[in-house]
């Protein structure tokens, strides 16, 4: 075979071999109280939060964000953050992005920003990451109410009439 047809046949495999769709992998997803971008491109976490602890229930988070790092893909998403309330089904609030990885070294950066979130009750809530409806983070956010110290808790309703 002369060289020149085995450089055409192997060009043509390795391009008939790229993919061009891989779903990406989640680095990392924190949830925070905001974030700012630096004007070199370096994003700032404001607040990260693993649990919620506030003095009394109901109260309402001016602002939430989740800041997600999407990596080692190819193709055009759709990602969607949920967050969930203790009952494990009722969905708080929802945001859809679309994004797009043109090369598997690349990343992508999304932030869902979730305004005026009441926190009802206390108990486990909960934050979904998905992308193209596959799961990729289930993070359970735990909210206690913990009045300052030196107070006690209200009493709880009594049930005796």
């Amino acid at each position: 075979m002369p060289l020149t047809r085995c450089f055409v046949v192997g060009h043509l495999a390795r391009q008939l071999m790229k993919p061009n769709r891989i779903l990406p992998d989640l680095q990392c997803s924190l949830l925070c109280e905001d974030v700012k971008q630096e004007a070199n491109g370096n994003f700032i976490l404001i607040g990260v939060i693993g649990l919620v602890r506030v003095p009394q229930l109901p109260i309402t988070a001016y602002k939430l964000c989740v800041f997600d790092r999407w990596v080692a893909g190819i193709g055009q998403f759709t990602e969607v953050v949920r967050l969930i309330s203790p009952d494990g089904s009722t969905v708080l609030r929802q945001n859809t992005v679309k994004f797009q990885l043109t090369d598997p070294v690349q990343a992508m950066t999304t932030v869902s920003v979730m305004a005026n979130v009441e926190f009802k009750e206390a108990g486990v809530y909960t934050i979904e990451v998905l992308v193209d409806d596959v799961m990729k983070l289930r993070v359970p956010i735990p909210v206690v109410a913990a009045p300052p110290q030196g107070q006690a808790a209200a009493p709880a309703p009594s049930n005796e009439g």
